[in-house]
């Protein structure tokens, strides 16, 4: 169907529901629980970061991959520039910009703020399964990168 022929209002609670699932990924990411981010992609869903040469296939495996992420990780993402296109009534993309500052060694209370350590952008596909929107892909691209600091231990 093109997307132009789908009711208007269908189109944008398409469009509101992978923008939702956009934010929601970078809030379970710093503020929930890492691991759950898996439940936001459908059960064959592929997250890759090619100039990384990562690639992990399947809900278990991104489970496992976003819930390793370090216990002591302070982090806060700064979405932007959300541009969702339904192609049809169960296919959906949109690109999206990032900015990532984050710390680790992190054991509490507020940290001077650094420069971002990461700044990109994501290309991601979602499928209507169900009557619900989840994430089919989600490809990162970092033209702007560097390591993650470590907040030194305070003197006691």
């Amino acid at each position: 169907m093109d997307p132009l022929e789908q009711p208007a209002l269908e189109r944008l609670l398409a469009e509101r529901a992978c923008e939702r699932l956009v934010l929601d990924f970078v809030h379970r990411l710093d503020l929930g629980e890492p691991g759950s981010v898996a439940d936001l992609f459908t059960e064959d869903g592929v997250w890759r970061w090619p100039e990384g040469d990562r690639l992990v296939e399947g809900r278990a495996a991104l489970r496992a991959y976003f819930g390793g992420r370090p216990a002591d990780r302070l982090s806060r993402r700064m979405m932007a520039n959300v541009l969702v296109t339904v192609d049809s009534p169960t296919q959906a993309r949109a690109t999206s910009y990032f900015t990532t500052y984050r710390v680790d060694g992190h054991t509490g209370g507020m940290v001077p703020a650094g420069p971002p350590v990461q700044i990109g952008h994501y290309e991601d596909t979602f499928r209507g399964v169900d009557g619900q929107w989840l994430l089919s892909t989600r490809t990162l691209f970092l033209p702007l990168g560097g390591p993650t600091p470590r907040q030194r231990p305070s003197a006691a």
